[in-house]
Parts: C-alpha cells; structure tokens; sequence
C-alpha cells in the first residue's frame, strides 16, 4: 500500500533567517572582543637631561662612509674598501692626541659591512670612543 498518492509533496524549504541571527551574533561578539593595537608605531619618550657644557675640546676623527663604500678620514679620501689605508689614516690622526672621539658619518645607504669596518679599524687603532652623526629632520 501507498499512502503518499494522495498526499501532495511538499518542497522542502530553508529557511535564513535564524543563520543570519546567528551570523550577525557571532560578528558583533568578535567586534567587541577585538583589540586593535598598532604593533607598528613606537612612541618613544627621551629623557632630558640639564647639565653644563664640558669644558674641555675632545679631538674628533670624523670618518665618513659613502653609499658605494668609499670613505674618507677628516676630508681625506681613501680607497674604496682599502681597511690597511682606514687604519693607518686614523693612527695618524689619532697619533699623540688624548680624549680622540671617532664620529662616523655613514650614508643611509651604506653597507653595514663597511661601517663595521671602521669599527674595528677604530678598535685596532686603539681608539675607543666612538660616535654616529645623524641629521634632525625637520
């Protein structure tokens, strides 16, 4: 026997409604839970300090290191990568001279290899108190 004949089919029918209930939920409890933080700023505050000028001239060796790795000691240019010349030049500049500071003047551009370099020519030059220049961007 067959009791479906005389049954008309039904569609079966989904309904939405209560799926976009549920979505909308679930948006609005993860817009809420969600912290928005910005890892890509620093805010960095520098501390001041007051005190007087020192009175006492220190001897500057400015090193300059150009983008290509050319460098130059106190406006004297050297071979470009040439560590023996850096050295000498800096025992010359530096020779009989106390409180020598070595500022390094390196473009933005250069190798970190070569202001390396002059780190260590500075070490085996006995010189032990170095410095970067830098630029105020205003």
């Amino acid at each position: 026997m067959d009791f479906r004949r005389g049954r008309a089919r039904e569609e079966p029918e989904i309904n939405f409604i209560p799926l976009i209930d549920v979505l909308l939920v679930i948006l609005i409890f993860l817009m809420v839970t969600t912290t928005y933080s910005h890892f890509s700023e620093l805010k960095i505050n520098l501390p001041t300090a007051q005190g007087e000028q020192q009175q006492s001239k220190t001897v500057e060796i400015k090193v300059a290191v150009a983008a290509d790795g050319a460098m130059a000691v106190n406006d004297a240019k050297l071979p470009g990568g040439d560590r023996a010349a850096l050295l000498a030049s800096l025992k010359a500049a530096a020779a009989g001279k106390r409180d020598v500071v070595v500022v390094v003047n390196a473009d933005a551009r250069s190798t970190h290899q070569s202001v390396i370099a002059v780190m260590e020519a500075a070490r085996e030059a006995g010189l032990s108190q170095l410095t970067f220049a830098t630029q105020n961007l205003k």
